[in-house]
């Protein structure tokens, strides 16, 4: 007798709900284990990095694939080494000078705006708005977090030179779990989002590059204090849109404000003039083979980034902004919907060709 068995509908019944339950208890895996993702994000990335030197040594240096894979990985440590050299030793000590001059800036125009009604009002809401943020938590515990914040470096460089030294077995096993009929777009998908990320990592490098100049120029020339660590600092941001800019702005300008009225003007002057050759000539052009992500959707999307994963989602937040976009675009638009979504320009077969090489096959 099976009088307490379930008949069919409740069998069906009870599968979806257990369906559920486990998309919903992997959501919540995935959350939090936000930290994590967004290093294997992060590592990825910088594995897409390295393969586009590959490509480069293999294209116009006809370096076999391999030794390129090795170059790749070769300037992009010896790139972060440079980096560290920069920050440690050629600037250290304008950058000493920028972190402590930073909490009394940051004091003096509190107390300039906590004068009158309005300012004290926007002081408020400013404070009420960060205190429970994760970015805000974060910044406040960075000294003490220093150590893991080393580590997660560490780990972020070997996992991107794992991901490089061998992308086709990541691939192939993603590929594996989507159904036999569907691999074939998704396929053609990951080739045009690793296509994309190249061509955005190259844009975002020369944006980095001519933003950093250009400021650290302007402000020697106004006579404003640790003009080339300032100048640095504004290339980095330049790698978060909008709001690393405005953010990299901020202390520039409080230490102008220290100096007197002209470097304050002068300051004011450099970002202006910088900000209007940026966003008319230089950005433009670089980016006239990218995706056009409206501004609006990038500065909600990087905001909401940030909030959800804190300060390594907001580094990351512009690349992982690009991925969705791509990924929207070439699976739902053009294979669910069937609109005539081209493939990214050079994602031909002969790019798929050169992946290939690269990957091994």
């Amino acid at each position: 007798m099976n009088r307490l068995r379930p008949d069919h509908d409740d069998v069906r019944f009870i599968r979806r709900v257990v369906i559920v339950i486990v998309i919903l208890a992997v959501a919540w895996a995935f959350y939090l284990a936000g930290d994590l993702l967004i290093l294997a994000f992060g590592s990825m990335l910088g594995a897409v990095a390295i393969h586009a030197i590959a490509e480069f040594c293999v294209e116009k240096l006809r370096v076999p694939p391999r030794i390129a894979v090795g170059i790749g990985m070769a300037t992009g440590l010896a790139a972060l080494a440079f980096l560290v050299w920069l920050f440690t030793v050629q600037f250290g000590e304008q950058i000493s000078t920028l972190v402590t001059e930073l909490p009394r800036i940051l004091d003096t125009w509190r107390a300039d705006l906590s004068q009158s009604p309005v300012g004290a009002a926007m002081v408020h809401s400013v404070e009420a708005a960060l205190a429970g943020s994760r970015i805000s938590q974060e910044v406040s515990g960075f000294a003490l977090g220093s150590v893991e914040l080393v580590l997660n470096f560490i780990v972020l460089i070997a996992g991107s030179l794992f991901f490089a030294a061998n992308p086709r077995v990541y691939e192939r096993g993603f590929l594996l779990l989507i159904p036999r009929s569907k691999r074939p777009a998704v396929a053609d998908a990951l080739d045009d989002l690793g296509h994309t990320l190249r061509l955005w990592l190259r844009a975002q490098l020369i944006l980095m590059t001519s933003m950093g100049v250009l400021v650290g120029v302007g402000l020697y020339i106004a006579g404003v204090p640790s003009s080339a660590a300032l100048g640095l600092l504004a290339g980095i941001s330049e790698f978060i849109p909008y709001v690393g800019p405005t953010a990299a702005m901020l202390p520039a300008l409080g230490l102008a404000a220290t100096r007197g009225g002209g470097q304050l003007a002068g300051a004011l002057a450099t970002y202006a003039v910088v900000r209007l050759i940026q966003s008319n000539f230089i950005t433009p052009y670089i980016q006239n083979r990218l995706i056009d992500i409206p501004p609006a959707i990038t500065l909600f999307a990087i905001l909401s980034i940030g909030y959800i994963f804190g300060l390594f989602g907001l580094f990351f937040s512009a690349a992982i902004l690009v991925t969705a976009f791509t990924l929207i675009r070439s699976l739902y638009l053009r294979e669910v919907l069937g609109e005539p979504i081209e493939r990214p320009g050079g994602a031909d077969e002969e790019a798929a060709a050169d992946s290939d090489r690269l990957r091994g096959n």
